[in-house]
């Protein structure tokens, strides 16, 4: 912030005027501080998702992830979608952004890169490493080599299978283009290619990135600083999972050294954040401002959630250990026309609630984790508390109690498992006992939030789930 005034200070009235200025902005700085305490902003989203790639053109935010929380381990994944921000607090998605591979096993899109005014993206899917193009990043994306079939004898070839060449693994990948235009694929294992100038081809010589810490390792990315090429790997996995990197002043294929200090990222015991995960650097405005989004280990190996911190970096160009917090970075870009929160913190009830849920560690034994599912996680301002209604419970609602009456004009619900899609009900009353209809959505949409907008005035609101999953991450009124 910069605050520029144009008082002269000759005189002992000038003086006094310019001290009440003074002590008003150490007050006003004192209380920002204080409210931005107060909030924290890890994880970002509110959904369980891993693996994101985050990219920022014209001043929005995308961030392109697995979906977790369908069961079934890593046989499944949510259909593909692609949350968007303008000032990266606020997150949102409407629809299937990638229509062929709703239906196939969908994980790790790539950072989409703009290249000759299309948006190139190389996702998992089925295992393997594909190239989809769309006109706008946020879709609708196709398969770019005319394809969008995944089966039969019609089908899409992958850039690189499951099994690649040289023991690495047709997964994870990340595309960087250099400052001379030439583009470059990594995926996991250490495998490395150069791209065609048609960014659907790839070089037939590939290469494996040589690491000081061997062993299994996916989730790579690589990103130039001061020409510097920082190649970025995962270690282990779930509560364990590591982030180390190289470095190269010659080329994104090196070669490569290993700093003195090279886990950038890992478990924070005593803040209890683990298993910093698959994730991706990125700067915003070129302000010189880096940042690193990963993976959270979250309710277990396939319920995670996005977290992101400041990156900062030594005078000779090394990376500093990243800092996890729960507190994350905030805003990033002005939030715009965003007025308070009438619901945040209020009274609030529900139909039923699930029962608290001890997660069980994978590999770290120390881990204490503890889901809980009350109604009053709705109104914490938190991504990564919700509430989830008992499982015999076919008619779930919750309600918030605004302490008065009030004049509010749009609602914003956040669903448990939006991209499976929703219809609710959204009721309100003076007394909280008659109630009339807010608005009515029979059918069922992907999208999150749920935006309802209508000018009353009432002290109650009521959500009925009508199809979909029966919980929300978060509810908010205007």
């Amino acid at each position: 912030m910069i605050l520029k005034y144009g008082i002269g200070l000759g005189s002992r009235k000038n003086k006094n005027f310019m001290s009440k200025i003074t002590l008003s902005i150490l007050f006003l700085f004192s209380y920002l501080t204080c409210v931005s305490q107060q909030i924290n902003y890890n994880p970002i989203i509110p959904d369980m998702i891993a693996d994101p790639s985050i990219v920022e053109f014209n001043d929005v935010f995308y961030c392109y992830a697995t979906t977790d929380g369908y069961g079934h381990g890593l046989a499944t994944s949510g259909p593909p979608v692609v949350w968007k921000s303008n000032d990266f607090v606020n997150w949102s998605f409407n629809g299937i952004f990638f229509p062929s591979a709703e239906k196939q096993l969908y994980w790790a899109p790539s950072t989409v890169h703009k290249v000759n005014n299309r948006y190139y993206l190389y996702p998992t899917i089925n295992r393997s490493i594909y190239v989809a193009v769309a006109d706008t990043p946020e879709g609708p994306f196709r398969l770019a080599n005319g394809k969008d079939t995944f089966q039969g004898k019609d089908a899409a070839k992958p850039l690189v299978q499951l099994k690649g060449s040289k023991n690495t693994k047709g997964i994870d990948a990340e595309m960087f283009i250099d400052d001379d235009s030439m583009a470059y694929l990594f995926w996991a294992q250490r495998g490395a290619a150069r791209l065609h100038p048609d960014m659907i081809t790839m070089d037939t010589i590939s290469t494996v990135i040589p690491t000081m810490r061997k062993g299994y390792s996916e989730g790579p990315f690589l990103f130039k600083r001061k020409g510097i090429y920082y190649y970025l790997y995962t270690l282990s996995g779930n509560e364990n999972y590591q982030y180390a990197y190289m470095m190269s002043r010659v080329s994104p294929l090196g070669p490569f050294e290993a700093p003195k200090e090279d886990i950038i990222a890992t478990t924070n015991h005593v803040a209890g954040i683990y298993g910093p995960g698959h994730g991706c650097v990125f700067t915003v405005n070129e302000t010189g401002n880096y940042y690193f989004a990963y993976l959270e280990f979250g309710s277990g190996g396939t319920n995670r959630q996005v977290w992101v911190d400041k990156m900062n970096f030594n005078q000779d160009g090394t990376i500093k250990p990243i800092v996890l917090t729960h507190k994350g970075v905030g805003a990033l870009l002005p939030v715009i026309n965003r007025s308070e929160n009438l619901a945040r913190g209020k009274k609030c009830f529900a139909s039923s609630y699930m029962s608290d849920i001890n997660i069980k560690p994978i590999k770290d034994s120390t881990m204490h984790r503890i889901d809980t599912f009350n109604p009053e996680n709705v109104l914490d301002n938190s991504n990564g508390t919700r509430w989830m209604a008992a499982e015999t419970d076919t008619a779930a609602w919750f309600e918030v109690d605004l302490g008065h009456i009030q004049k509010i004009n749009k609602t914003e619900a956040y669903f448990v498992k939006p991209t499976a899609g929703h219809a609710y009900r959204l009721e309100y009353s003076l007394d909280g006992k008659s109630w009339k209809i807010y608005s009515e959505h029979d059918d069922l949409k992907i999208q999150s939030p749920h935006i309802d907008q209508i000018s009353i005035s009432t002290r109650f609101l009521k959500i009925s789930i009508l199809k979909g999953a029966t919980g929300l991450w978060e509810f908010k009124v205007y």
